[in-house]
């Protein structure tokens, strides 16, 4: 029998994952590298920066995954992705080198700081359920503190909160603290005044959601407002030092906890053997058949993709749906061993969520808001959450929480400081 050739798949994210589930485990050996040992829903990180859900409810382990269904017959590597030579075909983390005859890069974005990179070190993000637990830490640890203090000035101080970028996931984030300021402070935190908590949002365009429609734009600014959030927009920041937030325009904020959902950046990968720059996003640049233009054998999938079409000059919207479609047509292609159908985005709507009974929905044939729209965002995200368990786990805290408005998860877990390690595999 002919050997099966070898596909190394970087990022087991929604772009990865449906890849390994399509692609035909008889024809191709598969093996999947990512730096957790788990599949996470980032839609969701910001329940679990606000205490809404656990984290291990919208993720799932890869091992277990590949276990059974259309995905048994694949391995998981642990590892983050150091280098790819191109030229001898070989993928190196920080554990081990591997060998392949195609390779997948499906690794995603990271946080972009728009020539900043001291904000990596200063603000809170929610790239990974890693950042929303800690940013959650902080947020309770802010509430217990300030709920002590007998300073107003100082309480102010303690929960002044700045949210940058108005995006889904920053519209998102606010409006969770927003409800946790109307809902939760008198109910467990009777000692903070509720305008003793700022919430603001800051959007460097002229209107929310940008994405999306002006209705809905329009529709989420009220539904902040109903949740005490203040909407600064056209405001681009400059600087943050010693918690104060500067912007271009000269204003200055106050604030000890700014949470960054601004922006999204290619992850960054060493590429040897090859002189092919990647594009702006610092995505690879690839054809319509998401192969990367000016390499052999190697593809790239979902946000840290960019395809240029007449109906998207500047490349797809970085969404799941993308990530998903590109992947599933990828693998048809590859088990077929031609190239002859161009990918082409099939468009389902986009949606946001500021609380209970706030969302809107730009759907294909219609537009929700409200409720309407809150029961279908919650429809969608949960049927895309993997595991029957997580399912279930997460649509049973949603009813508990809107009926009691009340969380077990508003725990403090810092982990502890002693023993003196790094994680494994890191370099000191």
């Amino acid at each position: 029998m002919d050997k099966k050739e070898h596909i190394v798949v970087v990022g087991g994210g929604f772009a990865g994952l449906n890849f390994i589930k399509q692609i035909d485990k008889t024809k191709f050996d598969v093996t999947l590298i990512d730096r957790n040992n788990y599949h996470s829903f980032p839609p969701l990180f910001y329940q679990i920066a606000s205490a809404g859900l656990d984290a291990g409810s919208i993720s799932f382990p890869f091992r277990r995954e590949m276990r059974r269904g259309k995905v048994k017959g694949a391995r998981y590597n642990m590892g983050n992705v150091e280098f790819i030579n191109v030229k001898e075909k070989i993928v190196t983390t920080q554990f081990e080198t591997l060998k392949y005859d195609k390779l997948v890069i499906a690794a995603g974005t990271t946080n972009n700081f728009f020539n900043m990179p001291d904000l990596l070190k200063k603000v809170y993000t929610l790239k990974s359920a890693s950042e929303a637990l800690r940013c959650r830490n902080a947020i309770l640890d802010r509430l217990e503190r300030a709920s002590l203090c007998k300073d107003a000035t100082e309480r102010k101080k303690l929960l002044s909160f700045v949210v940058i970028g108005g995006g889904p996931t920053g519209v998102e984030i606010a409006g969770a603290i927003g409800e946790m300021k109307r809902y939760i402070l008198d109910r467990e935190y009777p000692n903070i005044p509720k305008e003793d908590l700022s919430i603001i949002l800051v959007e460097g365009t002229d209107r929310l959601l940008r994405a999306m429609t002006e209705t809905a734009s329009r529709e989420v600014l009220e539904y902040l407002g109903h949740l005490m959030v203040d909407v600064k927009l056209e405001k681009t920041m400059a600087s943050y030092e010693d918690d104060i937030v500067k912007f271009s325009d000269g204003e200055e904020l106050y604030s000890e906890m700014v949470i960054w959902t601004a922006g999204v950046t290619g992850e960054p990968i060493e590429m040897f053997g090859t002189d092919v720059k990647r594009g702006p996003g610092n995505r690879f640049i690839v054809d319509e058949y998401n192969r990367i233009i000016g390499m052999n054998d190697v593809y790239a999938l979902g946000d840290i993709s960019l395809m240029m079409s007449d109906a998207y000059p500047k490349g797809h919207p970085q969404l799941a749906q993308v990530a998903i479609q590109q992947a599933k047509l990828l693998a048809k292609q590859l088990n077929k061993g031609e190239f002859k159908q161009a990918f082409k985005y099939v468009d389902k709507g986009s949606m946001a969520t500021v609380g209970r009974n706030r969302a809107v929905a730009d759907l294909k044939h219609i537009h929700l808001y409200g409720r309407p729209a809150w029961l279908t965002w919650m429809f969608i995200h949960l049927i895309s959450i993997l595991g029957m368990r997580n399912k279930i786990t997460v649509l049973i805290t949603w009813v508990w929480a809107y009926f009691t408005y009340s969380s077990s998860l508003r725990i403090l877990l810092h982990s502890t400081k002693y023993p003196l390690r790094s994680r494994w595999g890191e370099k000191n």
